[in-house]
C-alpha cells in the first residue's frame, strides 16, 4: 500500500499543495516550524479522519478560511483509490472514490497508516488515556465494527454520566433509567473489551520477537491488558456481561455519590513488562523507548497480517530521538517493504542505505519541492 499523490487546500500553513510520492522512503527536510509535521499530520488525518495532535478539528483549517480539504490517491490491493476529507466548522465529510460515506467508520481503513512521533515515546510512561487511544486507533483501522461499537459506547457512557449527575444532585430519584443505561453499557463494553484482549494477544505475538531483536536477546517484553473490571479472555460474551453487571451493582452508590461512571473500557489500561519488571515504573529511558519502538514495529506486522498489505509509516522527527542502534533496527525493518515518510532537519549522521536511496523533499514556509 502506498500514497501516490497528496493535495491540500487551506490546511494549517498550506494555502495549496499538490505533491507526488514514490513507493519507498520519502524524506522531508526543513527547519522547524516550516510545515513538515503538517504534511505528516495531513496524511494521518486523510487516513484516520482525526488528528494525532489535536482533538479540535478547527485548528486544521488555515487562518481565516471556511474549510480545509485533503485529497489523496492510494494504491492498495493493486487498485487505485481516491480519498477526500473536507473539514469545516460544521464537521467533516469523507468521500471514498467520489462517494460520500455516511459514517466515518465506513471510511477509516481505506488507507492504513502508522504514526511514530516523539510523543509516542510517552506511550509507556504517559497517561492511561494515551494507551487507550493507541489501542482504539489501531483496532479501528482494521475493524469498522469496533469503531461503531466504540462510538456507541461513548454515547451511552455520556448519557449514563449525565443521569448519574442528576441522581447525585437529586434532580432525579428514579433509578430505573440508570438500570436501562447500565444494561446498554455492559453489552457494548463486553464487545470492546473482547476485541481489545484479542488485539493485545496479536500485538504480543509480534512485539516480543521484535523487542528481543532490538535488545540483542537480553530482554523479553510482555504486554498485558489491565481492565477496570475483573474479566478474562476465556470468558464468553454472556459471562463477561454478567461480570460487568455485578461490578456496577457493587459500585452503584459510589457512582451516584460521585456522579460519574467509575468502571468500563474508558478506565482500562495497558501494562508493559521487560524481564517481568514493570517498564513504566522500573524501566530505564532506553527500555521505555525500546518498548515504544517494538510496539510501533509490531503494529506494522499486525496490520500486514490482518489485511495482507503493509501500512504507510510516518516517522515524524523521531529518528533524532533514537540512538544509532535503534535507528538502524528501525530502518532495516522497513527497508524495501513499507512506504515511509521521514521528517527531519538533517540526515547528517544517519548513514543507512534506506535513506541514501530515498526520495528527498525540501520544505520552507509551507512550500514543498522535490529534489531533482
Amino acid at each position: 500500500m502506498f500514497i501516490k499523490e497528496l493535495t491540500l487546500k487551506n490546511y494549517r500553513n498550506y494555502d495549496e499543495l499538490d505533491i507526488h510520492f514514490e513507493n519507498k522512503v520519502n524524506v522531508i527536510l526543513g527547519e522547524n516550524a516550516q510545515g513538515k509535521t503538517n504534511v505528516m499530520e495531513a496524511i494521518y488525518v486523510l487516513a484516520m479522519a482525526k488528528s494525532h495532535r489535536t482533538s479540535n478539528d478547527k485548528e486544521l483549517i488555515r487562518w481565516d478560511q471556511e474549510y480545509a480539504k485533503i485529497e489523496g490517491r492510494v494504491e492498495k490491493y493493486n487498485t487505485s483509490s481516491s480519498l477526500q476529507l473536507v473539514i469545516s466548522k460544521k464537521g467533516k465529510k469523507a468521500k471514498l472514490n467520489f462517494l460520500e460515506q455516511q459514517k466515518l467508520s465506513q471510511y477509516v481503513g481505506a488507507m492504513n497508516v502508522i504514526m511514530f512521533a516523539p510523543e509516542d515515546l510517552n506511550l509507556v510512561k504517559g497517561s492511561p488515556q494515551v494507551r487507550r487511544r493507541f489501542i482504539d486507533m489501531e483496532i479501528g483501522q482494521v475493524s469498522p465494527i469496533y469503531l461503531h461499537d466504540l462510538s456507541r459506547y461513548q454515547k451511552v457512557l455520556q448519557q449514563r454520566n449525565h443521569y448519574l449527575k442528576l441522581l447525585q444532585i437529586r434532580k432525579q430519584t428514579d433509578q430505573a433509567m440508570l438500570d436501562v443505561l447500565t444494561i446498554q453499557l455492559c453489552e457494548v463494553a463486553a464487545k470492546i473489551i473482547k476485541k481489545r484482549l484479542q488485539f493485545i494477544n496479536q500485538l504480543q505475538k509480534w512485539a516480543e520477537p521484535i523487542h528481543s531483536g532490538i535488545s540483542r536477546g537480553l530482554e523479553s517484553l510482555t504486554i498485558q491488558y489491565k481492565p477496570s473490571v475483573e474479566v478474562s479472555e476465556d470468558q464468553d460474551m454472556s459471562k463477561m456481561i454478567e461480570v460487568l453487571h455485578l461490578k456496577f451493582d457493587k459500585i452503584r452508590e459510589k457512582e451516584i455519590d460521585r456522579g460519574v461512571t467509575l468502571a468500563g473500557p474508558h478506565r482500562d489500561d495497558l501494562e508493559f513488562f521487560v524481564n517481568q519488571r514493570d517498564v513504566q515504573t522500573y524501566g530505564s529511558q532506553g527500555q521505555q523507548r525500546t518498548t515504544a519502538l517494538s510496539l510501533k514495529l509490531a503494529e506494522i506486522e499486525l496490520i500486514h497480517a490482518e489485511i495482507g498489505e503493509y501500512p504507510i509509516l510516518l516517522l515524524d522527527d523521531v529518528l533524532s530521538e533514537l540512538d544509532d542502534y535503534r535507528q538502524s533496527h528501525l530502518l532495516n525493518t522497513i527497508q524495501g517493504k513499507v512506504q515511509t515518510f521521514v521528517t527531519t532537519t538533517s540526515v547528517e549522521g544517519i548513514d543507512h542505505q534506506t535513506l541514501n536511496e530515498a526520495a528527498t523533499f525540501h520544505i520552507e514556509a509551507g512550500k514543498l519541492a522535490v529534489d531533482k
